[in-house]
Order: C-alpha cells, then sequence, then structure tokens
C-alpha cells in the first residue's frame, strides 16, 4: 500500500529513536493508543538494526496499531495518522516533508548514529512541531539530536529508566537536563494527545497580541522566577517567554496564564523546569563549521601577534552552556600553540547562568555521539574514550586552560582585558534594550584590537561605529580603540534589576521612550502595597539573610567586627532574644511565630514592635522548610510597656499591679529564651555526637585504608625489586649488544665487501662503506626505495629487478659487474633470514675482483701472443710433409 500523498496542514511529527530493548517499548507505545481516536499527528521509528539483514519491523508493529505503518522508501512524504520505520542500511532524513534515504558516511572508526542524525533533520525541518522520544538502548545515540529538538522549540520525551531493558540511552538524555517528560512508554500517548491538542490546537495569529491581564501574569511570573530563582527575565524577548511558558503549560494542562502563575509560585520544581526552558542551554561542538574555521585560520593566530613568548591571552565565552563551545574554542588555541612551539599564559573564562550545566561543563565528559561533530583525528588528539564506550572526557592539557563560572551577564560585573570575547545565540533572547546595555560593557572588557564573535544572527547594532568587522556572515568584529561618545559602563549596569525596574512596569525607557502603560488596577495595588507593607526579611534555620524586602534600620543594624549578614547578630536590642525564640519554634512546630509590643532600642529611643516569624512550607512536601520569613511591623496602637532602662519609682510610675505584670512577662520571656537554649544545646549535643561516631567510623576506615597501603607499599617495593633487577639484566644486555654491534660494523669495514640490506619493498635499511664504490648511497638514503638512488654501474641496469626475482624465487644469484672507475665487482644476491627462517628482504654483496679481471686480461694477451707466433712454423711443417709424400 501507497502512503498518502496531500498535506494539508501543519501537524506533530514524533520520531522514537530505540535500540536493544526497543521493540518491547514499542510494543507498549503503541498498544496505548486509543483505537477510536484519530492521532493528529506521525510517528518516525529509528531503530538500530543489522545492516545485513532485512528488518521485519513494520510487520511486528501493525501488529499494535491501526494505524498505516510503511517501511519508508526515498521521498515518501509523510501524513497523519501514520508510521513510518527506518529500513536496514541507511541513514533518514526528513526534508521539507519527505523522508529523504541516505547511504550512511561515516569515517572510519566513526559512530553510526542514525536517531541523532534523524532528531537533527526533524528539528531543522519542522521547529516547534517537532517531538522526540528516547526509548531503551545502550550507548548514548539520540543525546545531541534531543538538543536540537529542544533548542527548536519541541518536545522531548524519555523513558524511565525503570521500564527499560537497557536504560543507557535514556539515561544519556535525562542527564542533559532538557528532557520534558519522563514517563513509561505506555503513559506517553495519553501526554503527547493532551499536549498537541493544547499546543497546537488553538489557532495561530500571525502577530501575536497580549493583554494587559496576560502582561501582568507575565510580571508576576518573572517575579516568582526572580524571587526562587535569582534570576530576572524581565529583559528577555516577550514573545520567547510567552512561547517557553505556553510549552510549560500544555505539558501540566493548564489554560490560563494566572492559573499558571500560581502554579509556578506553589511548585518549586516547576520554576527550575522553567528556569531551564528559558535559558535554551543547548549547543555543540563547532557549532557553525565555516565560523570555526574562520576563527581558527584567522581570528586566533591574530590573536598572538606580536605578543612575546610568556605572554598574557585571555579569552571569555559567556553564556556557555555545557561547555562545548567553551572547549571548541578551548581546542583550537591548543592546536595554535602546539603550532606556534612558544609557550603563552592562556586563560578561558567560560560563564553562564545556569549552575547545572556549569557543574556539567566543569566534568569534562561528553557522550560518545559527539563523534558526529568532531572530526577523528582531532577526536583522537584531543579526547580519551571512557571504559564503556559511551563517553569521551576531554585530555586534561585542554581542561585546565578553563575556568568555569557561574555569572549572570545581564548584572554582574565583566572579566576585563580580554583578547577575545564569544557571545553566541545569548543577545536573540533579549531585548532590544539589554542588547543596547551589553555592547558597550563587551567594549569597555575588550583590550586593544580585541575581538568579538557573536552568533550569524546578532549584531551590535547601533554601535557598529565602535567596532570593525572582521566577517560581516559570521559576526566578527574587531574593537576600535578609541571611541568618543561610547558610554561607559557605570557601576549601576552591573546591578541586579530590582522588581520596581523592569520595562515591563509601564513607566518611561531609560532612552526616553514610552512603552504601553500597565491597569491602572496594577498601579494602584503596587502604590498600596508600598505604603502598607512591613518590613520582611527572608532568613534560613540558622538565621542567614537571603532577601530583604523594606527599611530595616529600625530593627537592625551592622554587628561589629567582621561583616556578618546573619539576623541573629543583627537585631537591636530589645529584638535579639525574642527573634531567637521565635525562629526556634517556627523551625521546630513548622507554624507561625508572633510576639507583639516589643520595645526595641533605636537611636537612643524605644519604639513598639510586633515580630511574626513565618515558615515558608509548601503544602505536600515532606521535608522541612529552611526558609523563613521573618515580618517586622511598627505598633502604634498598643501602649509601651517600660523600658529596661526606665525607674520603677517615682511620680510617673505605673501601678504595683502593672509592674508585677511586666516582671513576670520578663520572667516568661527568659524561661522561654532559656528552654530554647537548653533544645539547641541538645541538638547541637546530638549533632556533635552523630559527627563523632562518623568521625570514628571513618578513623577505622582510614585505619584499614592505611593496612592496605603499607601492605601496597610493600609490595610495591617487592616490584621495584625486582624491576631494578630485570632492569640490570636488560643494562647487560644492552651493552652486549651494543659490543656486537660495534664488532659487526668493524667487521664489516675490516672485509672491504660492500654488503647492502634491503627489505621487502627494496627500500634500505643498512649499507657498508664499501657499498658506496658501486652505488652513491649517504646515510641520509637509509629508508628510500634502491631504484631511486644513483648507481655507478655500466652496462647493467637489471639491478631492481634480480633483487626482485631473488625475493620471488628464493634462489641466490651471482653477476660480474662493472663501474665507471673501471673496477670490476662479484654481486651476490641472497634473501635475507631471521633465525626463524623468515624472509625479511635480501641481502647484496659486492666483491672486488679487478686484480683478477686484469690477471684473466694478462692471460688471454699473452695467449693470443703465442698463438700467433706459433702459425708460421706450423705451415712450414705442413709443406716440407707434403713434398715428402710426393716424392715417395
Amino acid at each position: 500500500m501507497a502512503a498518502p500523498t496531500d498535506s494539508r496542514r501543519p501537524f506533530p511529527i514524533v520520531g522514537i529513536g530505540a535500540s536493544a530493548g526497543g521493540l518491547t517499548g514499542f510494543k507498549a507505545f503503541f498498544s496505548a493508543i486509543p483505537r477510536d481516536v484519530a492521532m493528529e499527528m506521525a510517528f518516525v521509528l529509528v531503530q538500530h538494526l543489522a545492516p545485513d539483514h532485512k528488518s521485519i519491523l513494520a510487520d511486528l508493529v501493525k501488529q499494535y496499531t491501526q494505524m498505516q505503518v510503511f517501511e519508508v522508501t526515498d521521498g515518501m512524504v509523510i501524513q497523519p495518522n501514520c508510521t513510518y520505520i527506518i529500513p536496514h542500511n541507511c541513514d533518514l532524513a526528513l526534508i521539507n516533508g519527505r523522508l529523504h534515504l541516505l547511504e550512511i558516511d561515516l569515517p572510519q572508526g566513526g559512530l553510526h548514529l542514525p536517531i541523532d542524525f534523524f532528531f537533527r533533520t526533524l528539528a531543522e525541518d519542522q521547529g516547534e512541531w517537532a517531538i522526540c522520544v528516547v526509548l531503551s538502548g545502550m550507548g548514548s545515540d539520540g543525546t545531541l539530536g534531543l538538543r536540537a529538538v529542544k533548542e527548536a522549540g519541541g518536545l522531548v520525551i524519555a523513558q524511565t529508566l525503570e521500564s527499560t531493558d537497557y536504560d543507557g540511552m535514556p539515561r544519556s538524555a535525562i542527564a542533559t537536563g532538557l528532557v520534558d517528560c519522563v514517563l513509561p512508554p505506555a503513559e506517553m500517548p495519553a501526554q503527547l494527545i493532551a499536549y498537541t491538542a493544547q499546543i497546537f490546537g488553538r489557532k495561530p495569529q500571525p502577530v501575536p497580541t497580549y493583554s494587559d491581564k496576560q502582561t501582568a501574569a507575565l510580571n508576576k511570573i518573572c517575579a516568582v522566577l526572580q524571587v526562587q530563582i535569582g534570576h530576572d527575565f524581565s529583559q528577555y524577548k516577550e514573545t520567547t517567554l510567552i512561547r517557553r511558558i505556553e510549552r510549560r503549560m500544555a505539558l501540566h494542562q493548564i489554560v490560563l496564564m494566572d492559573d499558571y502563575a500560581r502554579f509556578l509560585q506553589e511548585t518549586a520544581p516547576e520554576a527550575n523546569a522553567l528556569f531551564r526552558d528559558l535559558l535554551i542551554g543547548v549547543t555543540n561542538f563547532f557549532r557553525d563549521p565555516d565560523a570555526f574555521a574562520l576563527l581558527e585560520s584567522e581570528v586566533i593566530p591574530r590573536l598572538f601577534a606580536g605578543k612575546a613568548a610568556g605572554s598574557t591571552v585571555r579569552l571569555w565565552v559567556c553564556g556557555c552552556s555545557t561547555g562545548e563551545e567553551a572547549y571548541s574554542i578551548a581546542i583550537l588555541v591548543q592546536e595554535h600553540l602546539d603550532a606556534l612551539r612558544q609557550p603563552f599564559n592562556v586563560t578561558i573564562f567560560a560563564t553562564d547562568v545556569d549552575p547545572h550545566a556549569i557543574e556539567q561543563a566543569r566534568t569534562g565528559l561528553f557522550p560518545a555521539s559527539i563523534a558526529a561533530d568532531i572530526p577523528p583525528e582531532r577526536l583522537a588528539r584531543h579526547f580519551r574514550l571512557e571504559p564503556g564506550n559511551t563517553f569521551y572526557r576531554i585530555q586534561k592539557g585542554i581542561r585546565d586552560r578553563l575556568v568555569f563560572a557561574e555569572q549572570n551577564v545581564t548584572k554582574d560585573p565583566p572579566f576585563s582585558k580580554l583578547d577575545l570575547i564569544s557571545c553566541r545565540n545569548l543577545l536573540i533572547y533579549m531585548n532590544r534594550t539589554m542588547q543596547k546595555r551589553l555592547i558597550p560593557i563587551f567594549h569597555y572588557a575588550l583590550n586593544r584590537d580585541g575581538v568579538l564573535f557573536l552568533g550569524s544572527s546578532e549584531t551590535v547594532g547601533e554601535f557598529i561605529s565602535h567596532f570593525s568587522v572582521l566577517d560581516r556572515k559570521w559576526k566578527i568584529y574587531q574593537r576600535h580603540n578609541e571611541v568618543e561618545g561610547l558610554p561607559r559602563p557605570a557601576m549601576g549596569d552591573f546591578a541586579p534589576f530590582g522588581l520596581g525596574h523592569t520595562n515591563r512596569s509601564g513607566v518611561a525607557q531609560a532612552d526616553g521612550r514610552s512603552v504601553p502603560p500597565q491597569s491602572w488596577r496594577t498601579m494602584t495595588e503596587q502604590a498600596l502595597l508600598e505604603h502598607y507593607a512591613p518590613v520582611g526579611i527572608l532568613v534560613n534555620g540558622r538565621g542567614e539573610i537571603k532577601h530583604i524586602w523594606g527599611r530595616t534600620g529600625q530593627y537592625l543594624e551592622p554587628a561589629p567586627g567582621d561583616a556578618d549578614m546573619n539576623i541573629l547578630s543583627m537585631a537591636r536590642e530589645g529584638l535579639r532574644r525574642e527573634l531567637v525564640i521565635a525562629l526556634h519554634k517556627a523551625a521546630t512546630t513548622l507554624t507561625s511565630i508572633t510576639y507583639e509590643g516589643l520595645q526595641v532600642r533605636t537611636n537612643g529611643d524605644f519604639i513598639t514592635a510586633d515580630l511574626t516569624v513565618r515558615p515558608l512550607h509548601k503544602e505536600n512536601d515532606p521535608k522541612p522548610p529552611d526558609l523563613f520569613l521573618v515580618i517586622l511591623e511598627e505598633n502604634h496602637s498598643s501602649q509601651p510597656l517600660p523600658t529596661p532602662a526606665s525607674s520603677s519609682t517615682g511620680p510617673n510610675s505605673p501601678p504595683e499591679e502593672d509592674r508585677i505584670e511586666d516582671l513576670e512577662r520578663q520572667l516568661r520571656a527568659k524561661e522561654e529564651y532559656l528552654q530554647t537554649a537548653l533544645e539547641e544545646m541538645e541538638t547541637a549535643n546530638e549533632e556533635l555526637r552523630s559527627t563523632n561516631e562518623e568521625i570514628q567510623s571513618m578513623n577505622e576506615e582510614l585505619q584499614s585504608t592505611n593496612e592496605e597501603l603499607e601492605t601496597s607499599k610493600e609490595e610495591l617495593q617487592s616490584v621495584n625489586e625486582e624491576l631494578a633487577t630485570v632492569n640490570m639484566e636488560l643494562q647487560t644486555k644492552v651493552a652486549d649488544l651494543f659490543q656486537a654491534n660495534n664488532d659487526m660494523n668493524n667487521l664489516l669495514a675490516g672485509t672491504g665487501v660492500g654488503t647492502l640490506f634491503v627489505d621487502h619493498q627494496l627500500h634500505v635499511t643498512r649499507f657498508t662503506p664499501a657499498t658506496t664504490k658501486v652505488i652513491n648511497l649517504l646515510q641520509g638514503d637509509i629508508g628510500r626505495p634502491v631504484g631511486h638512488i644513483v648507481s655507478n654501474l655500466v652496462g647493467y641496469d637489471r639491478l631492481v629487478d634480480d633483487m626482485k626475482q631473488v625475493l620471488d624465487s628464493l634462489v641466490p644469484l651471482e653477476a660480474e659487474v662493472q663501474v665507471k672507475t673501471g673496477f670490476w665487482y662479484l654481486m651476490r644476491i641472497h634473501p635475507y633470514r631471521t633465525l626463524e627462517n623468515v624472509i625479511e628482504g635480501a641481502v647484496l654483496t659486492f666483491v672486488d675482483i679487478t686484480t683478477l679481471k686484469q690477471v684473466e686480461a694478462a692471460l688471454q694477451t699473452a695467449q693470443a701472443q703465442l698463438s700467433t707466433q706459433l702459425m708460421p712454423q706450423s705451415g712450414t711443417l705442413d709443406q716440407t710433409e707434403d713434398n715428402k709424400k710426393s716424392s715417395e
């Protein structure tokens, strides 16, 4: 049956990659698809198959689904509610909605990664309509491909490790931190149906418009992220934010953005998931190969040109994600240093706001599928394959050149005195105001003639006059040395954005341009909040301050000595004791604790204040809270209580009952304080006992380890002695061989016989000095073919052919040859036999027979002269004999 060929509107395409154990996953996946539901999506199965065996996977999948199932043929148009199976011994690509079969083109020793290959083409062709699923399998195929899908805005799903037969591929996928859902195969179809119905079911708008209510919800989401994560996304492009938020809403089946803001505030893991989605931490080695080729040939040599050996070269890769781009630049720098053969002090700073990505980058460990992005020679030179052949680790020399750090480029101070800044594919996610703020910072951080390397879709914008263009296509710029009118970054440029300074607040921008005003209700609520809100300090269980809201000068003051941001040491007189008790009770009971009417000394006077400590506890969260909100309010309605400094006697003294009540209150407070101190001491003692037990256990383990090390030391000493003995024996043998070699050289030279040794390819391996009279050999000719060397032989041009004949027949050959000087030699060619009777070439000897030849020539001359003298006498004898016969 042929596949349908009509396509009227876009639809999601689900790529499913699997290897060993994948058939079980396919069965569970397709069996879970409702039979009465027409799937408004297509499925493409990419399974690792034997290259020389025809697959029957299509016939097997037909048993589990009512959809049409096709084995892909080249150029097949993909249609919804159909399943397509990759054939054996080929790669599969999706181009313009058609499936194409490609020959497998691998470098020698390379890995075949069909899942990565298809996922990448799927992401490039379908964008946010792409969905990829990683099922059971060994290795890491699919890990790089899912990064591309995630970057394009698609959905990434992986199989739970417990439900797999082989967990290598899902484990590698989950380790990237880019997987949206981790589900068993039987639960994946329901998630796909719900997700696609919400995210793709709405009518697309050519120009997206956002209501005031939606903008307010977006402001609230940004505020929640800033409080929980500590990162301000208000300067990111609004379309990017909303698109990523809508993906998260579809995953959790939340329709309204207000509801999602509430869900985000109540669910801490979702804040981390949205944070990772918004960062779009996707990269790979040598992304845009042409750009890196230009960097290698033009830019990096420029960084070292004119610098003396030992000079410092500093580079900064901001937004480095998991480190692939930073390591790519480090590899190019190292290769250039190897070519220069001069020492330089090179430091490469690599920063990102995502701590998970920085931690992963620091390990220098990458899946084996990176072999698809790195040439084999470079891969073998700079990476080491780990045991199991599933991961590569960067070489230590490359790793040591990089310094990874968590940094927010929008608020933290930049590095300075830099020769190169690489900030690729980061500015495109920020609004124009932030872009205009970052480019002058980069200009300030660069050295004279420093280079700025941006993404292909980015530009320096209106600051083009401050840079010269080195390459327009790949956005490589060089800093102009002195630029008038360029704004210098002020100290405020490196301060974090406050919630009241976002561009979404509805006030005028810094450059004077107005933005659409926010709703009057929101403005009113903000003003009321600032007027009536009490002072709030967010602390952890140890009292360390995490965030301050409002003016706290009446209640807190810096403690003398070293700077300490602990609320217990900063609390003013009259507040500290109750604060210690309240914080301890709140941590113990997990309830809000309130003290009213506290007398707090402020600048020599006392104010009446109310203290509340409230644990920030999430519902259904089994872990105890470690964050507490300390709320301080000035109490204007309470009757001021007598202060410890006030006198208890005099005309204005309170009645006796009031003094007794006050003393009782103070006594109760002190008792509570002492009880709190006792409980804390008991807790500390328990912790110390536990720590002591752990230290004792560690001490025993260390003692055991020490004994093992002593044993190992003795064994190593014994081995060292044996190695020393073996070394002495080897040195003796080396000396014997050296003496034997000298004897052999003197023997060969003393005989006067020219000897030439050649291997199977007739390459010179050794020769004696006498050989140079026959063949013009130099010491540097060792290793060269004999046929390439000019000989002095006259009338003999069969030397190479005769040597080949001897090697073929193993029959020795002799010949008399003459050189240009007139000397004669007896040439013998023998096969070269080892002690094991193995032929490893041929031996040529040249024996000087010039004297023998001269004797032979003289003998021949004498014989000729004797023959000439005897010829007349022989004629006379013959005539006399004839006369005698005639007379008779």
